[in-house]
């Protein structure tokens, strides 16, 4: 429910993918529009004026009334937070009347933001009131850090589409009510690729015959069961992406890959086979590059990443594209993405 953004036919979409149900999820990486109507061809318009997240909120919790009597799996991807940064006037207004701190100054954002709050705390509600809450694990996380146009990831480097700190680190959040302790907190680096297998894990689901899976099962850490395979791991991204306003250059990202392991982190630039190296227990920021100065350390980490890339068959470009033209207009300025739209 909400926001799919790959591929465009049938066998791409979400019910092409093994989902039974799919509300709101195509091609499209962000919503025309936040308010009904949508013109969205996979999510029937709501009375004039509905806002999105609350909408999908409220699919998801019909989702769930309708499946209380057995196991369900439901996906909720908010279009929010993304451009268009459009929310509610009563919620901005809020917001607005807020001083600025912390570089976060972008009332509209803000108010996303609680839209979003206020979404999965209604769902937390309704999993209590249908005496679900013991036997449902629910996981909030984001895919990526803020947006460069609306607010500040500070002390981390960098925004969303770069693999500096404030590209690629964001937070993760479990609710298990008698499994999962409350109150307590992790600090062990963990990714995306590693939900599919925590999901099979706790629900019992073996693993389909054949099919190699790509992260850990977080078991050990959610539940203080087991030991827990501390590993290196990794970012790719083969491409080029286009900077917003609010980000010196032309490029937030050139074609680049990273590799964590412990405190340490390693990115390396396809272009020009440039690296950088940060101790990130020390320098959370990363402003001191210690490439220069820690060459063993360097080649130590280049060699996990480059066999990585080997194991998983990880393409790196390698020659330029002829059909680049750098002195037109991006894809990013065609959608308009770099606008914040003005909100109704």
């Amino acid at each position: 429910m909400g926001k799919w953004h790959l591929g465009k036919g049938d066998d791409t979409g979400p019910l092409g993918q093994g989902f039974d149900v799919n509300i709101a999820g195509n091609r499209a990486g962000s919503p025309r529009s936040y308010f009904s109507p949508y013109q969205n061809a996979d999510l029937p318009d709501g009375p004039e004026g509905e806002y999105l997240t609350d909408r999908l909120t409220g699919e998801a919790i019909g989702f769930i009334e309708s499946h209380r009597d057995k196991p369900f799996f439901l996906y909720l991807p908010h279009y929010a937070v993304h451009t268009p940064i459009q929310a509610k006037k009563s919620v901005i207004e809020k917001y607005a009347q807020k001083p600025a701190a912390g570089g976060h100054d972008n009332p509209r954002y803000a108010a996303m933001i609680e839209s979003v709050d206020e979404g999965v705390g209604r769902i937390l509600d309704k999993l209590d009131e249908l005496a679900l809450a013991q036997n449902t694990i629910v996981l909030l996380f984001s895919d990526n850090g803020g947006f460069a146009g609306a607010t500040s990831n500070a002390p981390l480097r960098g925004f969303k589409g770069m693999l500096y700190e404030g590209g690629i680190r964001v937070p993760l959040i479990a609710r298990w009510p008698g499994s999962i302790k409350p109150e307590q907190k992790c600090d062990v680096p963990v990714i995306g690729t590693d939900i599919f297998p925590t999901l099979l894990d706790v629900a019992g689901v073996p693993a389909p015959e054949g099919l190699a899976l790509d992260g850990e099962s977080l078991t050990p850490l959610l539940m203080n069961k087991g030991e827990f395979q501390h590993r290196s791991i990794f970012w790719h991204f083969p491409a080029y992406l286009e900077s917003g306003r609010a980000v010196e250059g032309k490029w937030r990202t050139t074609p680049a890959g990273a590799v964590r392991a412990g405190p340490w982190k390693l990115i390396e630039f396809f272009e020009d086979g440039r690296v950088e190296l940060y101790n990130l227990d020390e320098d959370i920021s990363e402003t001191n590059n210690l490439a220069a100065t820690m060459p063993e350390k360097v080649a130590d980490l280049h060699g996990i990443l480059r066999g990585w890339r080997e194991a998983v068959n990880a393409p790196v470009p390698r020659e330029r594209n002829p059909r680049y033209r750098p002195d037109e207009e991006t894809s990013e300025e065609k959608s308009g993405e770099k606008k914040e739209e003005e909100p109704k």
